[in-house]
C-alpha cells in the first residue's frame, strides 16, 4: 500500500502529525510550569486569573474565577501545570489520546470563557477572533476525539503491530 494512493492512510498520518504538534506545544506549556516555581508557587497563576478578570472574562465565569479558582489558586495551578504536561506527553506518545483530548477540550473551553470575551458590544465575528488562541486547540482536540489520531506514529500502533512499524521504517 502506497502512502500517496491511500487517502485514509494519508489522513491518519496527517492527524498523527497534528496530534504530535499539539502535544509538543503542551509539553512546552507544561514543562516550564512543572519544572519552575513562578507559575505554581510564586503567583504566576493568580496573575493570569486577575488579568483575565480585568477584561476578558465572560460574565458568567467571573464569579467562578473569584469565588472558586482564586481561593484554590495554588492547587489549581498545579493541576494546570501537570495537566498540560500530561496532555502533551499523551499526545506525543500516542497513549490515552482520547482521554487527553477530552481533558484538553474542557481545558481550552474553560480558558476561552475565562479570557477571550470581546465585550458586550462586540460584533458577532469578534467573538471568534478573540477566541483564536483557544478555539483552534479546542478544534484539534475535538478532531482527536472523533478521529483515530493514535492509529499511526504512536505507542499504541507500535504495540499492536511491531512488525509493520519496522517495515514502514524500511520503505
Amino acid at each position: 500500500m502506497s502512502l500517496a494512493s491511500d487517502s485514509s492512510a494519508r489522513n491518519n498520518y496527517a492527524l498523527a502529525l497534528l496530534r504530535i504538534g499539539v502535544g509538543i506545544f503542551f509539553l512546552i506549556f507544561g514543562q516550564y510550569k512543572v519544572f519552575g516555581t513562578a507559575f505554581t508557587l510564586h503567583g504566576g497563576f493568580q496573575f493570569w486569573i486577575n488579568k483575565f478578570l480585568e477584561g476578558g472574562t465572560y460574565p458568567f465565569m467571573a464569579p467562578i474565577l473569584r469565588g472558586f479558582v482564586l481561593p484554590h489558586a495554588t492547587a489549581i495551578a498545579f493541576l494546570v501545570a501537570y495537566g498540560e504536561l500530561a496532555i502533551g506527553t499523551a499526545l506525543v506518545l500516542g497513549v490515552f489520546v482520547r482521554s487527553a483530548s477530552l481533558c484538553g477540550l474542557i481545558f481550552m473551553l474553560t480558558l476561552l470563557f475565562s479570557s477571550d470575551y470581546p465585550g458586550a458590544g462586540a460584533a458577532f465575528w469578534q467573538y471568534f477572533g478573540a477566541s483564536l488562541s483557544h478555539s483552534v486547540f479546542a478544534l484539534c482536540f475535538a478532531a482527536f476525539l472523533i478521529g483515530h489520531a493514535d492509529s499511526v506514529w504512536s505507542v499504541k500502533a507500535l504495540r499492536q503491530n511491531p512488525a509493520s512499524a519496522s517495515a514502514n521504517e524500511n520503505q
